[in-house]
């Protein structure tokens, strides 16, 4: 059995947990902060699709693998920060991977598009920086990531029928 999406998935949590503790935010209008690190963050919610193809629902297991590592590897704080966003994002993304009789590609579309805005108000607010321009600039970033996917993978759906 494989398990190359499942470690990819672990692998980018840790990378974005330490890319939050070291890339400095970004000043946006109002005097809010975006953290570049969320572009990446759109493709950890399709790598864990790919990770449950693999292993099922024990995917929630590598993610708090994942998790150890952050607080180990980067920020306690961010860690502690991500792995609350990830609970309750990664449950909803996972619901609607596992129950609806959805393609592949618009499963990945459906839970990112409902996934990435919990994440992000969930991270936000664990690091008292809530805010909606907050909210809707990590969700895009996120989602940006999710597209790029979906739309290689309807392309690749497309060819195969």
């Amino acid at each position: 059995m494989s398990f190359k999406y499942t470690a990819l998935y672990v692998v980018l949590i840790v990378l974005v947990n330490w890319g939050f503790t070291v890339v400095p935010l970004v000043d946006m209008p109002g005097g809010e902060k975006w953290p570049p690190m969320s572009l990446v963050v759109g493709f950890i919610f399709v790598a864990r699709d790919f990770a449950q193809r693999e292993i099922g629902h024990r995917v929630i297991i590598a993610m708090l693998i994942a998790a150890v590592l952050s607080y180990v590897m980067a920020s306690p704080y961010v860690a502690v920060a991500s792995l609350s966003a990830f609970l309750i994002s990664e449950f909803a993304d996972w619901a609607v991977y596992s129950f609806t009789g959805r393609p592949f590609s618009q499963r990945v579309l459906i839970s990112s598009a409902i996934g990435t805005p919990l994440d992000s108000v969930v991270f936000l607010w664990a690091i008292n920086h809530l805010s909606v321009s907050g909210v809707v600039a990590m969700t895009a970033s996120k989602m940006l990531g999710a597209l790029i996917v979906w739309r290689m993978m309807r392309r690749r759906e497309a060819a195969q029928a």
